[in-house]
């Protein structure tokens, strides 16, 4: 077993070169816009997954509003299985993540209290997780992750497993998701637009041709609606918006949650 489960799209969701890296990740986060309540840090965020060149000016929004944060010592990082098919959630077992720009810590004695159980090859190639390393590393640099694969699951799994790690000021939800998928311009950010709103009303009927990571979604709504968190988007453009054609887009959406009491 190893011990470290190593970086598999770097070099081509990300730059595999750690100077380029950083200065990639620093430059995304100086140009983000930031919605904020005075004094509050988002308790959770959504955010894209795909290339950076696609959807991290969108995730950098997300990013940006947690910088500095201090008091963050734990990230909850919940996205979709592309490669495997899982019944349920999994974590890795290695100690740590990898990333051009260092090892993240895995966060096991959070996990086991979780219960959530372990499945090293639906994490090996997974790329959802993955690419939000670099941003976490540079905006919560001493922060450990439990990182969580989420397969066949009904929402109530997801939320019981949310919940069991929801902890205080320290602990910080992260759910991966794009949204829609190859659709023309116009449509693909009209459904965008639908979706959010659903969001925003911690509407927890969201499908899979909505978001991709819809069950990570979902479980962190039916929460969110339980503890009465208030949801803003912080961005919602598409690959047409950042760096690709407009005849089929990709929908990335950046969400903040915030506790109200």
């Amino acid at each position: 077993m190893h011990d470290v489960r190593p970086a598999a799209v770097a070099g081509t969701f990300y730059s595999e070169n750690e100077t380029a890296l950083a200065r990639d990740v620093d430059g995304m986060l100086a140009s983000a816009s930031v919605f904020e309540p005075p004094g509050a840090s988002p308790k959770a965020l959504v955010v894209p997954h795909a290339g950076f060149v696609y959807s991290g000016p969108v995730a950098a929004t997300a990013y940006a509003s947690i910088m500095g944060r201090a008091a963050i010592q734990r990230v909850v990082l919940l996205g979709p299985s592309h490669r495997v098919y899982l019944e349920g959630v999994a974590a890795p077992s290695v100690r740590a993540m990898r990333t051009p720009l260092g090892d993240v810590e895995i966060d096991h004695e959070a996990l086991d209290r979780a219960g959530v159980p372990r499945n090293d090859a639906a994490h090996a190639r997974e790329h959802s997780l993955e690419v939000q390393l670099p941003f976490l590393q540079r905006v919560l640099p001493h922060a450990r992750i439990c990182p969580i694969v989420c397969g066949k699951a009904d929402a109530s799994d997801v939320s019981n497993v949310i919940e069991k790690l929801w902890g205080g000021r320290d602990t910080l939800i992260v759910i991966s998701s794009d949204l829609s998928h190859y659709l023309p311009y116009d449509e693909g950010h009209e459904v965008d637009r639908r979706t959010a709103a659903k969001v925003v009303a911690l509407d927890t009927s969201l499908a899979g041709e909505e978001a991709c990571g819809y069950v990570g979604l979902r479980g962190l709504l039916v929460v969110a609606r339980a503890k009465r968190l208030m949801c803003r988007v912080l961005d919602l453009r598409s690959s047409g918006d950042t760096a690709g054609p407009r005849v089929e887009v990709v929908g990335y959406g950046a969400f903040g949650f915030w506790e109200t009491s």
